[in-house]
């Protein structure tokens, strides 16, 4: 028998709530014997055959079913599991006889049964399936009851070693008032075996020190219990005194107390400068910013630094971007006249005017999901004169000033109501309802009939050509089309547009509700789209609306969105913003925020929640809030206490730069200080700001195709609706780019553009490499496109081998790669000393030599730290670095290999 400490026991009583009320013993009790009670189908029958696996996808509940009996998934369709029991195949179930029913006789194996034997004649779960055969197999007579609440106790557990055992109690409580200890008919899951295990009946034994979560299924209710066990004795009066500035640090470490986790110290300043510049605006801090911040001695530099960043252009970028991968902007969807690449530019355009606006979360999000082509009033040929005037050559108008964004309902993988409500569940709310399409969600309480009722709010709206317009399009189409179609035609419409002259376009409108029952979408004879069937439709969780009494369909789910009430609107936000500022979210993944997926804190999540509605959704207030935490500005450096820790905020994790910040701080790192002011002031030359994703769409950053570089660190290509489209993962190709790709190369080169071009002509130095004849120069130009060529094929089919799982086979190609980048480098190298010999602007001048740039090995040295680490080099590092300098054949080469060294170390590529 385990143990269970005193200190489990108090633990224990004090997270018990009381459950008011007389509560009926568990069926384990009253039917271990002889009883006349009568059992319920839905609150024993359905519940006990989940318990024995008989309704779980390997079995009765799999999409096939088995044997030709086909059980509803976890049990809730109670209509479909009766008349499946008692339908047809009257050998199933013998009321005269229970003990003849397959019912019975197959799961006590007295007849073959491939889900082998699950039952003990004469047990309690025996005589409830006998009791229940023998008094008529009686289902409900007046539909389901409505289990109100599944009351778990105790509510938290906390032990104090290993082996330790404490059993859950579950109370159900019901619509019509009766309360009954459903234990023995729950089902029990642990998110995290190895810190606690749960039986069958529901008996937690704990495990390793941490954290995790025990939840508790019955009926439609799951219910996470957090369940603890310290990682050290710094529990209680041991815990030492840890400053708590803001809510947020009270919040994070009242959960730390409680698993006696120490947190980290504050990070240094120039740590901070760093890791709140990459976050915030997704931009590496320039060498003067690190140093103005270090010598700045205010006490509220830090918080002046966020109000800085929040008001630069690269802010509004970096955002955008993020929000654009959670709504879906990518063009390789997008089938419309004005061509891919305008989708894509006016979706990021304008919700970047919203974020530079800092308009309130809820308006950008209504602006989105109310959207239609048209404005109000807006007729059919205003609306085409209007577009001529935006997407014209000549035209002045801006997209980003429409009242919507309708790019979000137009494209071709969204046009299906069961595909919006996948995605918009995922966008907005945060939660992931593709489960219950087919069946009962497995992790939540989400049904296959509310996924149908949500589903209701989107069959009305529609992209085409509205029947009230079809008589002016046909008529535009029959004078512009020159008998073109389908694409040719868009592509003909799409240049005319563009050529300034009003052509017929089609467009995202909502559909008139009709009051029979014909299906959707149907046409009369002139092919223009009728109006769509009245349905009945329920937000996730809340009442029925019918939504015959709305012109738009998706107006009341906007106000369930906005109401202060939902569980999921303002929460789904205020997570995933807390991921990319935590590496993980409050809870994790950021997307699925299921019942069975509980918060890692979930007081924190409910007063970030709460405060961001309260605040209007400010999406400026969240980052304030939110950087303003010593949480956030912990040290990455770990105690013995928290080495482990990366899901409760003690200390800093060290994360991946999102794909476009990396292409971008390898540009700031290596940029010349003039071009590194233009990247600032217009975040358009950047990664953070090219508009779409995609892997047929191709991203130009300035004049350079930054496909393959955003391929490899991972940038989201908006496929589906899932966080997961972004990758963090460190690949091998990611080293190779860095160690040997052309444009990195390039970079740290001393060109036009480049700060080592700046070193060099401030040092008054020539490049020391013999330059290459004419000839040799022109032969380069040639090789380097061909090797080019040969990297980018070589280079997809190695991605494309990785998205596969062949993670073997791609390395075999590395290696290749590395070869071929080499080459490539040194062929550029000599078309760039043949550009600068004819080049006079390229020689050595001294009226040229940028005034800025210091001739100071040592300032150097520490100019290049400052560059891509955003610190000063230690004693130690800038002594090695000035060695290597000065053993150069130059010093502006040396500078060279030591930038480069400098963008191929961890500490560059990772925020910290």
């Amino acid at each position: 028998m385990k143990s269970t400490s005193l200190f489990v026991v108090l633990a224990t009583l004090f997270a018990t709530p009381a459950i008011a009320g007389d509560v009926m013993p568990s069926v384990s009790f009253r039917y271990a014997g002889e009883t006349a009670e009568t059992p319920d189908f839905q609150k024993h029958v359905v519940p006990l055959l989940g318990r024995l696996g008989c309704n779980g996808r390997a079995c009765h509940g799999s999409f096939k079913g088995q044997g030709g009996f086909r059980l509803s998934l976890f049990g809730y369709d109670f209509e479909n599991d009766h008349e499946q029991i008692t339908g047809d195949d009257y050998s199933r179930v013998y009321v005269e006889e229970p003990e003849f029913s397959m019912l019975l006789s197959k799961p006590t194996l007295d007849e073959p049964h491939g889900g082998g034997k699950r039952l003990e004649v004469d047990s309690w779960q025996y005589n409830v399936l006998h009791r229940w055969l023998k008094e008529g197999a009686k289902g409900k007579i007046d539909g389901p009851l409505k289990l109100t609440q599944l009351q778990i106790s105790p509510s938290e557990l906390i032990f104090n070693g290993e082996g330790e055992q404490v059993p859950l109690q579950a109370v159900a409580v019901w619509s019509d008032g009766t309360s009954e200890d459903v234990t023995a008919l729950c089902r029990f899951q642990s998110n995290n075996p190895t810190v606690a295990e749960v039986d069958a009946d529901g008996r937690i034994t704990s495990g390793q020190p941490g954290d995790t979560h025990v939840v508790v299924f019955y009926d439609g209710g799951v219910v996470p219990v957090p369940v603890i066990r310290p990682v050290s004795e710094k529990v209680g009066p041991k815990y030492p005194a840890v400053a708590t500035r803001t809510k947020i640090d009270e919040l994070v470490v009242g959960k730390l107390k409680k698993l006696g986790i120490v947190p980290s110290e504050v990070c240094t300043d120039a740590e901070f400068l760093r890791r709140v510049s990459l976050d915030l605006a997704g931009t590496l801090p320039t060498a003067g910013e690190v140093t103005a911040f270090l010598n700045d001695s205010s006490p509220d530099k830090r918080a002046r630094k966020v109000e800085e960043l929040l008001e630069t252009p690269a802010y509004a970028a970096w955002w955008t971007t993020r929000l654009c991968d959670w709504s879906g902007n990518n063009p390789d969807f997008a089938n419309i006249e004005i061509g891919r690449d305008q989708v894509a530019t006016d979706w990021y355009d304008w919700i970047e005017k919203r974020v530079t606006d800092n308009t309130p979360y809820d308006e950008l999000v209504a602006g989105i999901v109310l959207s239609q082509s048209r404005e109000e009033g807006e007729s059919f040929q205003d609306f085409c004169r209007n577009m001529c005037g935006i997407y014209g050559d000549a035209g002045d108008a801006e997209f980003a000033d429409r009242s919507s964004m309708p790019h979000y309902w137009a494209r071709s993988n969204f046009r299906k109501a069961e595909d919006r409500a996948i995605g918009f569940a995922y966008t907005f709310l945060g939660i992931r309802i593709q489960c219950a399409q087919c069946h009962k969600h497995p992790f939540d309480q989400w049904t296959q009939d509310d996924f149908k009722n949500f589903e209701a709010f989107f069959t009305r709206v529609n992209y085409g050509v509205p029947r009230s317009s079809k008589d002016e399009y046909d008529a535009m189409v029959e004078e512009l089309g020159d008998g073109k179609k389908g694409n040719q035609l868009r592509n003909q419409l799409g240049k005319m547009l563009r050529d300034g002259k009003p052509v017929p376009l089609r467009e995202v409108f909502v559909l008139e509700p009709r009051n029979n029952d014909r299906n959707r979408k149907q046409k009369d004879d002139k092919k223009g789209y009728r109006s769509e069937p009245a349905v009945a439709g329920r937000v996730l969780g809340g009442a029925t609306i019918d939504l015959n009494e709305y012109a738009d369909p998706r107006e009341p789910l906007v106000e369930w969105l906005r109401s202060p009430e939902n569980p999921y609107f303002a929460r789904a936000f205020v997570n995933r913003v807390w991921s990319s500022y935590f590496n993980v979210g409050i809870v994790n993944p950021p997307d699925d925020m299921s019942l069975a997926n509980p918060p890692s804190n979930e007081p924190l999540l409910d007063y970030l929640s709460e405060g961001f509605i309260a605040s209007g959704y400010d999406m400026k207030w969240l980052h304030r809030e939110i950087t303003a935490s010593d949480a956030y500005q912990r040290a990455w450096q770990s105690n013995e206490t928290n080495r482990r820790d990366e899901s409760n905020f003690s200390r800093a994790v060290h994360r991946r730069l999102p794909a476009e910040v990396a292409y971008d701080a390898v540009a700031f790192a290596t940029a010349s200080e003039s071009r590194i002011k233009e990247m600032l002031d217009d975040p358009s030359q950047r990664a953070i700001g090219v508009p779409g994703s995609g892997t047929r769409y191709r991203p130009r950053v300035g004049k350079t195709d930054a496909s393959f570089a955003l391929t490899v660190f991972g940038r989201s290509v908006r496929e589906s609706n899932c966080d997961c489209d972004r990758s963090s993962e460190a690949s091998l190709l990611q080293t190779v780019y860095l160690q040997n790709d052309g444009d990195v190369l390039k970079a740290v080169e001393a060109g036009k553009g480049t700060w080592i071009g700046d070193v060099r002509s401030s040092l008054g130095e020539n490049e020391s490499a013999k330059p290459a004849g004419k000839d040799d120069a022109g032969n380069s130009v040639q090789r380097t496109q061909q090797i080019r060529k040969r990297i980018a094929e070589i280079a997809g089919k190695a991605a494309e081998l990785r998205r596969n799982g062949k993670g073997k086979e791609a390395k075999k190609l590395v290696a290749e790669v590395a070869e071929l980048r080499r080459e490539l480098a040194e062929s550029e190298r000599a078309s760039r000393r043949k550009d600068r010999k004819e080049d006079p602007e390229e020689s050595i001048d001294e009226a040229k030599r940028p005034a800025d740039v210091s001739t100071n090995p040592a300032e150097l040295v520490e100019l290049a730290y400052l560059r891509t680490l955003s610190r000063l080099p230690s004693d130690g590092e800038i002594q090695d670095a000035l060695a290597y300098v000065s053993s150069a054949e130059s010093k502006h080469e040396g500078l060279r290999d030591l930038l480069w060294a400098l963008l191929n170390t961890k500490e560059f590529v990772v925020n910290h």
